[in-house]
């Protein structure tokens, strides 16, 4: 413990706190009034402190790092608009269930409400978007203040796993901010100093852990009804689950015990462990598209896992058939953006025991394998000798080039949307993360970047729109340790827009939606001292990916054709429906 004056002691206990709850990971964004916070965190010899000047690339980053780890990351910033920076990360952390602990310094309340500089009203700066908030109490040497202090840390930790979700604690300082001595209470300092005792103030303190819960009752429920149910279908939508092949391997043992299909969304590890689940369908999307398919294939009884699909196809189909969904998941959200007849069980699929013995392969499941089978070689064919620079063939041949066990950012608009068309069902156990709680492009690199962190190396997919909206993103290279090779699709441009009806409208298609903006990226990738490379063919883009570098931030920029790309998606799509 520093206890040079009442700021440094009050911030030492609170890392303290922090590593002993099991946040060990912490964003620091510079600033004064953050300054004991500061020095206390990136002191720390347990806690990893990463320094990062743009307050909305720090919280991305965080969030990137909770995501990959599924435990608290910290992130710091000083008074002011600071904290308002960290909104984006905070709505996708609480829409997509990632933990991260806001940490915004302020001014103590006699400096608010009077013109002092960067002073702002912080206190439920995020809305409704913090599982939890708090304003700490002002700093003072008192043993029941901090065992406050520790307390509410700790349950704030809690809070941000349990949900999962962001938690905002604004921490009012008062001068003097560096560690410089504080005359006026060095008695009391030197008293609780003289008293003090780590392991007997810290020692009850245990990493947090996500509460372990599930609904038996329903669960049963939906099982009577579900063994009964020749006709069922299992949704299986986006996952990041923090062991992939435990998540597959369950889904597998469900799909088997019942003898239903899984329509395994692309942004789902489950088509990169296809050897867990022989009842796997890639291109329900494709298939779907065809009328009589949609007809043939309607089911009586759907479970779905977590949240829908990106697929609009899908969507539509589901709410046609208007069959019964149980939806399970192990948060407590609504996910039923259809308003159907739809009941919740909430638990998470590895826990939960399937009875034997497994139900035979109906004839439902054999003509969703055959028409899966069927599409799969509509799509090779499609694909597999397109000489030109297409941008779906990325999303097919990536499940084919990537090394085993790839961590795989896929962002947002045409990148997820391609995956969820044309990546194939494969073994190489590929995981893919992304920002789908929100649906923004914002904060894209750095989530990515801090992602790959101290891991394997990883790969970015992502449009030029997405990129460009976070280049601060590279200011934080000098502080990576990982790797991550980032795969530029450069249509210049927006070209998920060209996919949607205001593209007949020109004028103002091509600069309200479109927004072209004809960056140079060897020369933006040359001004952070970021490797770049142009891919021209196909076989230079399999070996740029097949082995990943083992250190550092490198884009591989594949130019397109965003009217052509659409083109070809609207032709094939339409060659689908007949």
């Amino acid at each position: 413990m520093d206890f040079t004056n009442r700021n440094t002691l009050w911030a030492s206990v609170l890392a303290e706190t922090l590593v002993r709850v099991g946040v060990t990971e912490v964003v620091i964004c510079p600033g004064s009034r953050s300054t004991p916070l500061t020095i206390a965190l990136a002191s720390h010899p347990r806690m990893t402190a990463i320094p990062i000047l743009d307050e909305r690339s720090g919280a991305f980053w965080a969030l990137g790092a909770a995501r990959r780890s599924h435990r608290p990351v910290a992130v710091v910033c000083t008074s002011g608009t600071a904290g308002a920076n960290f909104f984006p990360a905070v709505i996708e952390a609480r829409e997509s269930g990632v933990p991260l602990l806001l940490l915004t310094a302020d001014r103590p309340p006699e400096l608010r409400d009077c013109a002092a500089g960067q002073a702002i009203d912080q206190l439920k700066l995020f809305g409704i978007y913090p599982v939890w908030q708090a304003e700490l109490a002002l700093p003072e040497p008192r043993l029941d203040l901090l065992a406050y202090l520790r307390q509410t840390l700790a349950q704030a930790a809690q809070r941000a796993i349990a949900a999962p979700g962001p938690v905002h604690l604004n921490v009012p300082l008062r001068d003097p901010l560096p560690p410089l001595p504080e005359p006026a209470v060095a008695d009391a300092l030197a008293q609780l100093r003289a008293n003090w005792h780590d392991q007997e103030f810290f020692g009850h303190l245990q990493p947090v852990r996500r509460p372990i819960t599930f609904s038996r009752l329903p669960w049963q429920e939906f099982w009577q009804g579900a063994r009964q149910t020749e006709r069922g279908l299992i949704v299986a939508g986006p996952a990041q689950p923090a062991d992939p092949a435990a998540y597959c391997a369950a889904v597998g043992r469900l799909a088997r015990s019942l003898g239903w299909p899984v329509l395994a969304e692309g942004l789902s590890p489950l088509r990169n462990f296809g050897a867990l689940n022989q009842h796997l369908v890639a291109h329900y999307d494709l298939m779907l598209r065809n009328p009589h398919q949609r007809e043939q294939l309607r089911p009586t009884m759907v479970l779905r896992l977590g949240g829908l699909p990106i697929s609009k196809t899908l969507r539509l189909w589901l709410m046609e058939t208007d069959a019964p969904q149980w939806v399970l998941d192990p948060g407590d959200r609504n996910l039923d953006p259809l308003h159907g007849r739809t009941r919740s069980i909430q638990g998470a699929i590895e826990l939960w025991e399937t009875p034997e013995p497994a139900l035979p392969p109906s004839d439902y499941l054999q003509t969703w394998l055959a028409g899966d089978r069927a599409m799969e070689i509509t799509v090779k064919q499609a694909l597999a000798e397109q000489p030109q620079r297409l941008e779906s063939k990325i999303a097919w041949l990536l499940p084919q080039t990537l090394p085993d066990r790839t961590p795989i950012f896929i962002c947002n608009s045409m990148p997820v949307r391609d995956v969820e068309y044309f990546w194939g069902i494969n073994n190489r156990e590929i995981q893919p993360f992304f920002n789908r709680g929100a649906n923004g492009i914002d904060g894209s690199l750095s989530t990515a970047i801090g992602l790959a962190q101290h891991h394997q190396p990883a790969v970015m997919l992502t449009g030029d729109l997405a990129l460009l909206h976070d280049t601060n993103g590279f200011l934080a290279r000098r502080h990576f340790q990982g790797s991550l090779t980032i795969l530029l699709i450069n249509n210049n441009g927006g070209g998920i827009f060209e996919m949607l009806p205001v593209s007949q409208f020109e004028p103002p298609f091509e600069e309200f939606f479109a927004t072209p903006q004809s960056v140079n990226f060897a020369s933006l990738c040359e001004s952070y001292g970021i490797e770049y490379r142009q891919i021209t063919q196909w076989q230079q883009f399999c070996d740029s990916l097949s082995q990943l570098p083992a250190q550092g931030i490198r884009v591989l920029e594949f130019l397109c054709d965003r009217k052509r790309d659409a083109q070809w998606r609207q032709s094939f799509f339409r060659q689908l429906a007949v």
